[in-house]
């Protein structure tokens, strides 16, 4: 079943990378946005990046638990 998965990152953040790099190992789909090209969103995730949205739910903020995630995805 496809999931709709949100990244927040920011350019430079190798955290930011790690997740998406995990994110698509697990075959998902990540649509990424830009916290600094957004003044809410910069507001909103600004000390936190990356922050994983899955199917409408904040599941992780600054680093994806990959054990989690596989339970996530069952």
């Amino acid at each position: 079943m496809p999931r709709q998965v949100l990244l927040f990152t920011r350019a430079g953040c190798h955290l930011c990378d790690e997740a998406e790099a995990i994110l698509i190992r697990h075959g998902l789909s990540p649509q990424k946005f830009d916290v600094d090209a957004n003044p809410e969103l910069r507001e909103k995730y600004d000390t936190c990046v990356p922050v994983v949205v899955i199917d409408g739910k904040e599941r992780f903020r600054g680093r994806v638990n990959e054990v989690l995630l596989k339970r996530l995805l069952k």
